[in-house]
């Protein structure tokens, strides 16, 4: 793990000293894996795009080379004439520099110009020439560079023809005699298709990849259940599926199949979204599972419990996990009361059948009693039913409200006639008034939105709740969708899918008392016979029903 100074504490977004933020390797590494058919794209697409960039911009270019063989039998000084043996063949090697400084000269390359009658300056002419030595022998060789393979061939061998005559006259005793030379080639020297195509497709490799390392290294999104646990100790209590989208789970909304095909969606303030009937088989599973760790959260049941539920940001699902929070803990007939705190921005009474005003902002001003803003939540799903108080009309001052003497009378007493209390509380990051109430609450829970959620602000709420010391029970993830990050959720579902199918085609056939008079019950006996012949072992496992008999007195009856 590396770690870089990046926190935020209580909303300010400037980096504070000692605050680390963890990046995982393992997750830039599987953001990778996850994106190499972007990579791949990219890379290709780079290769295309250098490959046409060499077809159709860079100009060919050809070149024609003559080669040339230094001779220094001699070295005349003045009248004196020195003779080299072959241990002094080194000296010649040496010359070749001096040559290449004598063919570059301006005399040297005028002199070509006007053998060849090129229209070339003579700064353009030094440059489309080049020399060396071949392999550091007493051979050198002089390339010439052109668009027009003619004239790379032309000037190549005006240069062999012109270059020994002039290495003659300025020193004496020395030549070079031609080797070799220059011909018109045949296919230009570059570009090379092959090079630029490869170093376009590594060029692609590496910037996509660099990309998204980088934005998965800045990217403060509540991705998966790892996020969240890098930005807290606290045990998240359950992943909740996104209802909004058409696959795997269905979405939010009721289960009648021409209301699903409008495809409503989750956030609207106008859809009545509860637990039981009215959403996915997994959903529900996911809030039950929500209820039944909230219950291990608390050792004493004797004793009504106050729970909060919160977010760091807005339009993370606090109060869509309210209200399916306490739906599903009014199924154990339980006494709940669901209570709008959110009074800037409330959203209950959109979200229920119910009046928004006389609201609690009415009974903590004193302008109502706390019995008259008690409503039931009206909901037509079973005959569950649970208790509701609206936020009221917006006050100008609703943190003032919150934190009074009243408010927390008004909890203590409604202790004594529920079972649990559930606040839905305003989101932590953007105002102060869920810190209000924090002396009110026996724990707050904490609702994140994946792939919407901020790490940062996320981390922030967390560490203003522990400031004032509430009990946070734990995190709820809402939203997991079907991406990159979610789909270990969808295999999940895709399991609570098939057993939502045979759960309910099981519910949908009647149980054999059903059938039978309820007073020769107790004449009724439960006895085993035999499989017939035909029937596999497979067979008689998945299908145990024929396998039983029902007797009376009088007469059998056979239940398939």
């Amino acid at each position: 793990l590396m770690s870089e100074q990046m926190n935020r504490a209580n909303g300010d977004q400037a980096t504070r000293p000692g605050d680390v933020v963890e990046i995982d390797l393992k997750r830039l590494l599987r953001a990778v894996l996850d994106k190499i058919w972007v990579i791949g794209i990219s890379a290709v697409l780079c290769a295309a795009l250098a490959f046409g960039y060499t077809h159709y911009f860079i100009t060919p270019q050809y070149q024609s080379s003559a080669m040339f063989y230094v001779n220094n039998n001699s070295l005349s000084v003045g009248s004196a004439s020195l003779s080299l043996t072959a241990s002094d063949l080194s000296v010649a090697k040496n010359l070749v520099d001096s040559y290449i400084v004598i063919l570059k000269s301006r005399t040297s390359l005028n002199d070509v110009i006007d053998y060849t009658g090129i229209d070339r300056t003579y700064g353009e002419l030094r440059g489309m020439i080049s020399a060396a030595d071949v392999n550091s022998t007493e051979i050198f060789e002089v390339v010439v560079t052109s668009s027009d393979p003619n004239e790379a061939e032309q000037i190549a061998n005006a240069i062999a023809y012109i270059l020994p005559k002039r290495i003659s006259s300025i020193i004496e005793g020395s030549s070079a005699k031609v080797v070799d030379y220059a011909i018109v080639p045949s296919s230009p020297s570059s570009p090379s298709y092959p090079k630029n195509t490869v170093m376009g497709l590594f060029l692609g490799l590496v910037l996509s990849a660099a990309v998204i390392v980088l934005r998965e290294i800045f990217d403060v999104t509540i991705r998966a259940e790892e996020d969240i646990e890098q930005c807290c100790h606290h045990p998240i209590l359950a992943a909740v599926p996104d209802m909004t989208a058409h696959s795997k789970g269905g979405y939010y909304g009721t289960s009648n199949k021409k209301k699903r095909s409008k495809k409503k969606s989750a956030s609207s303030d106008k859809e009545v979204i509860l637990s039981g009937d009215g959403i996915s088989f997994a959903a529900a599973e996911a809030y039950k599972l929500l209820r039944t760790k909230l219950q291990f959260s608390f050792t004493d049941e004797s004793n009504c419990r106050v729970i909060g539920v919160s977010s760091a940001m807005v339009g993370e699902g606090k109060s869509l996990t309210s209200v399916n929070l306490a739906y599903s803990l009014a199924q154990l007939d339980k006494r709940i009361l669901l209570i709008d705190c959110d009074m800037r921005r409330p959203s209950v009474a959109s979200k229920l059948p119910i009046q928004k005003f006389p609201g609690l902002s009415n009974c903590l001003a004193g302008h109502t009693r706390l019995d008259e803003v008690i409503q039931s939540s009206g909901t037509e799903i079973g005959t569950t039913t649970f208790d509701v108080i609206s936020a009221g009309r917006t006050p100008p001052n609703p943190m003032e409200l919150l934190s009074s003497e009243k408010m927390q009378k008004v909890v203590n007493r409604l202790r004594d006639f529920y079972d649990y209390i559930i606040l839905d509380l305003p989101p932590v990051g953007e105002v102060s008034d869920a810190m209000a109430v924090a002396g009110v609450m026996d724990g707050v829970l904490l609702v994140a939105r994946q792939n919407y959620g901020n790490r940062v602000a996320f981390s922030s709420a967390v560490k203003q709740f522990e400031f004032t010391g509430v009990k946070i029970l734990g995190v709820v993830l809402n939203r997991a969708t079907d991406g990159a990050e979610g789909k270990k959720y969808y295999k999940r579902y895709g399991y609570y899918s098939k057993y939502e199918k045979s759960y309910m085609e099981a519910a949908e056939k009647p149980f054999p008392d059903s059938r039978i008079n309820s007073n020769i019950w107790e004449s009724l006996i439960f006895t085993p016979i035999s499989y017939p012949e035909w029937m596999t072992e497979a067979a008689r496992w998945s299908n145990p029903w024929p396998c039983f008999e029902w007797k009376q007195s009088k007469g059998s009856a056979m239940w398939f």
